[in-house]
């Protein structure tokens, strides 16, 4: 089943252009990488996609949804990891689930904080924990939820190395359990190893939409990113051996 998130959409910041035509599809059990440089529009297309920017032209048919309708078919974890109120984690990821009540909702968080490895962290403040612990919180939330879809906004940035294939671990098995995971990514070789398909965005449009090495090819890797690159087989999954054009 293929879910039409884009058709065309065109929008501006002001008067600036983030989103030039944009067309973007999602498939069940599908996870793909949102990728570009800063500034290409990546965030703006889950925006977009959600309803939480005006397009000047085009389409965005779960934006278009009525909230609780929306927050049937999609969860979303944004960019921004802050938290007005020092809840406990437990109560934080169990938002996530606003379909269930009480300790439904409090038992399934308690199970998604333990497989992000918060688990021990379930009752304390969000405010007492680093920023790497606070971050696997808020994937919780987005884990708890229900929804077909899964849209995440660079869930791995600013991780250490464990949480950051931990992110994309749990990302991949979301996809296989038949949800599908829209993820954006500055990391390319983690969009490499897992995803299926990478979208490559570059001033607000899409420049390339295929099978990892095929959307990141060489010519792809200079035009969008300014690298001279190649892709290494490894033992985990391709490598990028790249420097500055």
């Amino acid at each position: 089943m293929s879910e039409v998130l884009l058709k065309g959409a065109t929008a501006r910041l002001g008067e600036r252009p983030v989103l030039d035509s944009v067309n973007l599809s999602l498939q069940l059990g599908e996870l793909v990488a949102l990728c570009g440089p800063n500034g290409a529009g990546k965030t703006s297309v889950l925006r977009a996609a959600l309803g939480l920017m005006r397009l000047d032209a085009g389409a965005a048919p779960l934006g278009d949804l009525p909230d609780r309708e929306r927050a049937r078919r999609a969860a979303y974890l944004p960019q921004d990891r802050r938290i007005a109120w020092n809840l406990p984690a437990v109560e934080v990821a169990a938002l996530g689930a606003p379909f269930l009540e009480g300790e439904a909702a409090l038992e399934r968080a308690r199970t998604t904080l333990e497989a992000v490895g918060v688990g021990d962290l379930a009752d304390r403040g969000v405010a007492e924990m680093s920023g790497g612990e606070r971050a696997r919180v808020l994937l919780a939330r987005a884990l708890v939820s229900s929804a077909p879809m899964l849209l995440a906004d660079e869930p791995a940035a600013g991780l250490d190395p464990d949480a950051r294939l931990l992110v994309m671990e749990r990302l991949r098995e979301r996809a296989d359990g038949g949800h599908a995971v829209l993820v954006s990514l500055h990391d390319l070789g983690l969009a490499a190893r897992f995803a299926d398909r990478v979208v490559v965005m570059r001033r607000g449009g899409v420049m390339a939409d295929g099978p990892p090495l095929e959307a990141l090819r060489s010519e792809t890797l200079m035009h969008a990113f300014g690298l001279t690159g190649r892709w290494i087989e490894g033992p985990d999954g391709p490598l990028l051996s790249a420097r500055r054009a």
